[in-house]
């Protein structure tokens, strides 16, 4: 009987981390506007906000990602990450209203969203997202 809870248990925890790992879990952009300090970024062309955890495994894939981010497109992208499962930054998830971690927000050089996905994101296609607006 004790096995039978143990495997029922690991195939939760594989089934959760495939959910986050998810290539397409894209999600509509919502019409709000961020007004605090992540729209005040002067002369970038996209705030990339990261909403995630330093534990979680999906997480800690997109760390080296954001990185590669700010080092290729220094002065062009600010990169903001917020560890959600920390007391500091709990509020965010619900600021931003996201469902799962890790959740990457694309704000625009005015502070409009215009992009948002769940899950890991290779860089590869988190560049595509960058270039839209004008990021070389």
């Amino acid at each position: 009987m004790k096995k039978y809870y143990i495997i029922q248990f690991i195939i939760l925890i594989i089934l959760i981390f495939l959910y986050g790992c998810k290539k397409d879990n894209k999600i509509e952009k919502t019409d709000y506007k961020i007004t605090d300090i992540e729209s005040k970024v002067d002369n970038y062309l996209v705030t990339f906000i990261e909403l995630g955890s330093i534990n979680c495994v999906p997480c800690k894939m997109m760390q080296p990602i954001m990185k590669q981010v700010e080092e290729k497109f220094d002065g062009q992208v600010k990169v903001i990450f917020y560890d959600v499962w920390t007391q500091k930054d709990a509020s965010m998830s619900q600021k931003y209203g996201i469902r799962v971690i890790p959740t990457q927000i694309f704000l625009d050089s005015n502070g409009n969203e215009y992009f948002r996905h769940e899950g890991y994101f290779p860089f590869e296609e988190l560049e595509k997202i960058l270039k839209q607006k004008g990021v070389k």
